[in-house]
Order: C-alpha cells, then structure tokens, then sequence
C-alpha cells in the first residue's frame, strides 16, 4: 500500500515545495505520462486530468504525518502548499524509492504555471489523437483558458523535453 504513497512523498521532496492542489494534480499525471511509475487513476475534469486517488493519497499522508499542508488565503480563495515533514523523510531514508532523473523532470514542472501545466495535461490526455484535433479540444474544453496557437505549440514541445529528461533513465 505505501508503495504508491513513497513514490508521491518522492515527488513533494525532490520538489521542494509545491504550491496547489491543481499544480500538484498536473505534475503527477504528466509525470505519469512520461513514463515516471505513478499509478493512479485520472479523468478528464473541469482543470484537466484530475485523479480522486491522488487527492485521498495525499491526505492520508497528512493525516499520517508525512506531508505537510498549508492552507492560505490568497484574495477570494484558498491556496495550498505541500512540503514534506521531518516524519515523510525518515520514512523515505528508510523505504528508497528508485526513480532516477524524477528530480529534473518535476523541478522544471514546479517552475512553470499551473495554466500551463493544465494545458500540457490536458495535451497529454489527448495523445491519441491528432495535433489537429488536440487542438480542438483545447480550444473547446478550455476556452476560457484562452490558449493560442503558440501556446498549443510550446506544449508540444515541452513535453518532449521531458520525455527526453525522463528518457535519460
């Protein structure tokens, strides 16, 4: 079971700290998708690909102790930052989670927005299809977002340098 909880815990640590529940959501799963082990579950949500596991992972790691949440209020909303405890890094001094080159892939991911984020996941959910056709959906599920052309394009391109990064493997 704690598995899959060290591999997120691993995550939060060679990230130093991430900052939003959303962030948190689109690094796991574009992590996932570039061939990092995760396994949770994602559907297509309001923000992108969204994963109910991964929300009660990572409360029960508060709950348990190993993750720290820090909830502040940020004009009409609330924002949420996640940084591991003392607690979650003996636990993973003592359960080593192998994933070589994790660091640089979520490192770049915690320096990028969390629109753009949205936007790679949401480029990444759609892989199946064409470049044409992801740009549909984009522009339809996320017009709100606003995303341009050259936006799509960075998208593109970003993922696969995280490919590469993950490749290195």
């Amino acid at each position: 079971m704690l598995k899959d909880h060290a591999k997120l815990m691993q995550a939060v640590l060679v990230s130093g700290e991430i900052v939003g529940r959303k962030k948190l959501q689109k690094m796991i799963y574009i992590a996932k998708k570039v061939e990092f082990p995760f396994h949770e579950r994602f559907q297509f949500h309001f923000y992108g690909p969204y994963s109910e596991e991964l929300t009660l992972r990572v409360e029960e790691l508060c709950n348990m102790g190993f993750l720290n949440e820090t909830k502040e209020k940020k004009g009409g909303y609330f924002q949420y930052r996640y940084t591991l405890t003392d607690t979650g890094k003996e636990f993973l001094g003592l359960n080593e989670v192998e994933m070589p080159f994790l660091q640089d892939c979520l490192e770049d991911m915690n320096e990028q927005n969390a629109r753009f984020l949205e936007l790679v996941s949401t480029v990444l959910y759609f892989d199946n299809l064409s470049k044409e056709e992801v740009s549909e959906k984009v522009f339809t599920l996320k017009s709100s977002q606003k995303y341009t052309e050259e936006e799509i394009d960075l998208a593109y391109t970003y993922i696969e340098s995280l490919k590469e990064k993950a490749k290195l493997q």
